[in-house]
């Protein structure tokens, strides 16, 4: 077995980026269970195709727990709560921890009450926010997930930002097959231009703005990103509008930090708690129409069978990409990491004395 910097082989395997993630945790004092549910969440992101949430956020959560604006060992603790709803206080956690409490306590609140709303405050980044309907979606319900994050979005007409990514994912069982919505509400995610940057690649028009407010594809020179729509023109206040209300339902309604209260972000680190604000639902769908699932396969059939432009590319249904990722990474026998990004984990396993990563 080769280390990253030899590089002569690409592909690494999701347990060894499981280890190596755990490891790395594990450095910074981080519980073995919190480790583990954090790293479970970084290679699943990268498993299904979300490169810009997995191993690259690895070194933003470390510089945190190194600069202790993160607590690695924090328990979220219920601070309110009634048949069907919960506010919760995620003392500081990581991401991952938090999240995983708050999704299972609003499934175990669905299972009696037919629904379970979460709203909680003192939160961190919780990485791919599909990750969370995907515990729901386990469970035969519908699952629902929202965060605030440190602002990046220019609102229309402005050249700064005061908005979030602010993602919304919503995950839909239907028997064999399922639904799962993961969007941001600008119109790419940063991880998408830092990914862009690592590759030395510009970015498409639409993504982000410059300084000026105009739009730019040097992701050097991308100082915002552009709502989802981008431009006014191409409607870009929709997205505008929805990152708004995902703060309302995160930020404002759990007591958190909320547009530009939120501090920036970076892969060095912050000095200060994000605060962030998230939202978890679980729905009981057999509370509504006992034929649910059979119509939501037939729904999803009906999309995908819909005429294409060009036969080489049949029309999808949110999730279908990521199934096909997970089955290439499958077939492949491992992970395809970028150069910069292996260089980045030999640079941590020499700084954090852990063992580096190995190839397939």
């Amino acid at each position: 077995m080769s280390t990253c910097e030899s590089q002569k082989q690409e592909l690494v395997s999701v347990n060894e980026s499981r280890r190596f993630m755990i490891d790395c945790f594990k450095a910074f004092g981080v519980p073995q269970i919190h480790a583990e549910q954090q790293a479970d969440l970084l290679v699943a992101a990268d498993y299904r195709g979300h490169f810009s949430h997995g191993l690259n956020r690895l070194e933003y959560y470390l510089n945190d727990l190194s600069k202790k604006s993160t607590d690695g060992a924090a328990v979220p603790k219920i601070l309110k709560e009634t048949q069907a709803t919960a506010w919760v206080d995620g003392c500081n956690g990581l991401g991952a921890v938090i999240g995983n409490f708050c999704m299972d306590l609003a499934i175990k609140k669905s299972k009696t009450a037919g629904v379970g709303w979460v709203c909680v405050k003192n939160s961190n980044h919780y990485g791919m926010a599909g990750w969370y309907p995907m515990r729901a979606m386990k469970e035969g319900f519908v699952g629902i997930s929202m965060t605030n994050t440190s602002p990046l979005m220019a609102p229309t007409r402005a050249k700064e930002a005061a908005l979030g990514t602010n993602p919304i994912a919503v995950g839909v069982p239907a028997g064999d097959d399922h639904f799962l919505l993961d969007m941001a509400t600008t119109a790419v995610a940063l991880g998408k231009i830092e990914i862009q940057r690592r590759k030395g690649e510009n970015i498409p028009e639409g993504w982000a703005q410059n300084a000026e407010g105009a739009s730019t594809t040097d992701p050097e020179q991308a100082c915002c990103l552009m709502p989802l729509g981008g431009a006014e023109l191409n409607s870009g206040y929709k997205g505008y509008g929805l990152g708004a209300v995902v703060d309302v339902l995160t930020g404002v309604m759990a007591g958190a930090n909320y547009s530009t209260k939120i501090r920036k972000w970076n892969a060095l680190g912050c000095n200060e708690p994000a605060d962030l604000g998230q939202m978890f639902v679980a729905i009981n769908p057999k509370c509504f129409d006992p034929d649910f699932e059979t119509n939501m396969c037939d729904l999803n059939s009906r999309l995908r069978n819909s005429k294409p432009i060009d036969p080489e590319m049949p029309v999808l249904v949110a999730g279908d990409k990521e199934e096909a990722n997970m089955k290439a990474v499958d077939k492949a026998g491992g992970i395809k990491y970028l150069p910069d990004q292996l260089r980045t984990c030999a640079e941590l396993a020499q700084r954090l004395k852990v063992k580096p990563l190995s190839f397939v």
